[in-house]
């Protein structure tokens, strides 16, 4: 199976995990179109406005042709790229856009299961979307809507592993995208429960004056709720104990013939937390990347084949 990666700069892989080269820019342009439109058919006129604009060829329809063609040799099998009569489409079990999007739509599941699934969603990012075509018109769309949905999934893991007692680090985040209010609330809550009420403060005072100079609006009720609260040091905000599943309440011995058994009676419920978790240093709810990383999404997540940084 010939799986795509477009969550980074575009990439094809074979089946046995080796890159397939698309080099020709305008076949990759043509790849790129194609896979933007998520398997649907596209006329040939738009793809020829998208791949040449305003400046065509003496025989669009011809160059059009030959350069699908060219995509059907790199990809090594014909029956990838098909003409039917709404146009071309690409034929595509996996991408990694697709998989991204599907591991995020799974909601009703445990909280360490849902932290799993998110880090999972995330280390199939290699750099930007579609890296190599950002400056094309066609491609800005998509690109634009995959960035907020990964922005999302940072958010909400970072929610979940506060939930869980975990550290969370996103100040780095926080000055890329110093406008989005469920990213200060993260932000907020994680300085708060390290000690930092003052800080956790401050990120508000600041949100509070960027919406203001900039867009006329105030925070929402919900943001300024959670900023009442820190200035209260309402209770609500210590962390809670997290249900996950049967935990071994107590221990017994019992003698079977000739040894004893140890033997433990499961009781379900979370144990109690007495004390603030242990900080510790942490990395960021979401991969970093480093640009140019073409390796297969199949790599363990967290290797430096999936990381990535700006």
């Amino acid at each position: 199976m010939v799986r795509f990666g477009v969550l980074g700069p575009l990439a094809v892989w074979a089946d046995d995990d080796e890159p397939l080269h698309v080099a020709e820019p305008k076949v990759r342009a043509l790849l790129a179109d194609l896979l933007v439109h998520g398997g649907r058919p596209v006329s040939a006129d738009r793809l020829i406005d998208d791949l040449w604009g305003e400046r065509p060829s003496r025989n669009p329809t011809g160059t059009l042709q030959a350069r699908v063609s060219q995509l059907r040799r790199a990809l090594g099998d014909p029956g990838l790229v098909v003409r039917g009569p709404g146009g071309y489409r690409i034929v595509a079990e996996w991408v990694d856009a697709a998989r991204f999007e599907e591991l995020l739509a799974r909601r009703a599941v445990p909280p360490h299961e849902r932290a799993a699934e998110l880090g999972r969603a995330l280390a199939l990012w290699r750099g930007p979307a579609y890296a190599d075509m950002a400056d094309l018109d066609f491609a800005r769309p998509a690109i634009a809507r995959l960035e907020e949905l990964r922005l999302a999934a940072v958010e909400e893991l970072s929610e979940v592993r506060l939930a869980l007692g975990e550290p969370v680090e996103v100040a780095g985040l926080v000055a890329e995208h110093p406008l989005r209010e469920r990213l200060r609330a993260v932000h907020m809550r994680a300085l708060y429960r390290q000690g930092r009420q003052s800080e956790a403060l401050a990120t508000y005072a600041d949100l509070r004056e960027r919406l203001a100079g900039e867009l006329g609006l105030d925070p929402s009720p919900e943001l300024a709720e959670l900023h009442t609260k820190i200035l209260r040091q309402d209770p609500e905000l210590r962390l809670k104990p997290v249900r996950q599943g049967p935990s071994c309440a107590r221990r017994r011995w019992a003698r079977t013939p000739g040894r004893a058994r140890r033997s433990c009676a499961a009781t379900p419920g979370p144990r109690p937390v007495t004390t603030a978790p242990r900080r510790r240093a942490c990395p960021p709810p979401w991969p970093r990347w480093s640009a140019g990383t073409t390796s297969s999404p199949r790599s363990s997540p967290g290797s430096g084949a999936t990381g990535w940084s700006r």
